[in-house]
């Protein structure tokens, strides 16, 4: 017997097909191509065991030039869509701006400490490692699920800004708490770091400041030179794409500089996987309940959610390699990090699309009725 389909649901269907119908072939089939970029770099660092080197040695300092650039790419056409005269909205919003800070900065540290125990209470290195990357708030590919998920991106520039200044003074600050004061305290295994304020500005200043100032130069220039209309129905269309080409480009180069001692070390790498893939769901699914039970609506409680699952791995990782070498379990726990926070939030993209239809009703506009500038300028 055809169970009957609701108006509801069937206006739902409509939605999604006209919606999907308007998407360029790489949104379209995006899962499809982050599982080749990984798997492509995961090869690249097998079947050439010396890239890594390679690509390490391309670098200014500790900045890795080849991350710079892919994250360069993935992030300015993001940052360009941005209404930045719309901002002042997102800032009054102290509901939004207070979870996204206790959810941040106490409830994410917290989690990752606990599950890094719980999971691994017999490898301390790779213990410190996800200690490290929970310490460490995204920056950059948040931006990118966020946008796919139809998020706010006015909010989620303005959590991405804030996140970076609270990294600034407390990233080290939440080390020293973390892997020495709270393990004494709890008569457990006590780990030392050290690192300086000035670093974490630096990677701050790199992986965000630059394209954040060229996005809202780009948008002050075209909407003075040509009008709104212009530059979100023409410019932004055109530059869409780049930054999906940079979110590959940037996978790619991640996989392939631990491709070898990913592929050597599958059973490590699987002992790391547990307690991430845990911190991801846990710490996504409760920021949208939370973001909806303080009332936010779908494009702000998505922003919340994204930006309290997402960590920056690019910071993570220069913190493992810096104080305890790049071969150090410290930074294998790092890189293995975008191995599952990739795939993880993509799938939860698609759950965030769906809660909106199940949970946020008044938010899931008809096909129609999407703006221009989402959907042109998503592809």
């Amino acid at each position: 017997m055809t169970t009957p389909t609701s108006p509801a649901d069937a206006t739902a269907t409509r939605h999604e097909g006209a919606v999907l119908e308007r998407l360029s072939l790489l949104d379209r089939f995006l899962p499809l191509w982050i599982g080749a970029a990984m798997a492509l770099g995961l090869a690249l660092g097998r079947l050439f065991p010396g890239l890594d080197d390679t690509l390490d040695r391309v670098k200014i300092d500790t900045v890795s030039l080849p991350i710079a650039l892919g994250l360069l790419l993935m992030m300015y056409p993001v940052l360009a869509k941005v209404r930045y005269s719309d901002v002042g909205h997102v800032t009054a919003d102290r509901r939004m701006l207070g979870t996204s800070l206790v959810l941040n900065w106490l409830v994410g540290p917290a989690l990752m400490f606990t599950l890094a125990w719980v999971f691994l209470p017999d490898l301390p290195e790779y213990r410190t490692g996800l200690i490290i990357v929970g310490l460490a708030r995204c920056i950059a590919m948040v931006l990118i699920w966020n946008d796919l998920a139809c998020g706010d991106r006015e909010a989620a520039a303005v959590l991405v800004a804030i996140n970076s200044l609270f990294q600034i003074a407390a990233y080290s600050l939440l080390g020293y708490f973390y892997l020495e004061l709270l393990p004494g305290w709890l008569g457990l295994e006590q780990s030392s770091i050290h690192f300086s304020m000035a670093e974490v500005a630096k990677a701050v200043a790199i992986f965000l400041g630059v394209p954040l100032v060229a996005g809202y130069l780009t948008r002050r220039w075209g909407e003075a030179r040509r009008g709104r209309e212009w530059y979100e129905t023409q410019f932004l269309p055109k530059i869409g794409p780049v930054a999906l080409w940079g979110l590959l480009f940037t996978i790619v180069l991640l996989f392939a500089l631990q491709g070898e001692t990913i592929t050597n070390e599958p059973l490590d790498v699987a002992r790391i996987a547990l307690p991430l893939v845990a911190y991801f769901a846990i710490m996504w699914t409760g920021a949208l309940w939370l973001a909806r039970r303080v009332g936010l609506g779908y494009p702000r409680a998505a922003s919340v959610a994204f930006t309290a699952a997402g960590n920056n791995f690019e910071l993570a990782i220069a913190v493992a390699i810096s104080v305890f070498g790049v071969t150090s379990g410290q930074a294998l726990a790092g890189v293995v990090g975008p191995l599952i926070e990739v795939p993880v939030l993509v799938a939860l993209v698609y759950v965030a699309l769906w809660a909106r239809r199940r949970y946020f009703p008044a938010d899931d506009v008809p096909a129609d009725d999407v703006p221009a500038r989402d959907i042109a300028s998503s592809s």
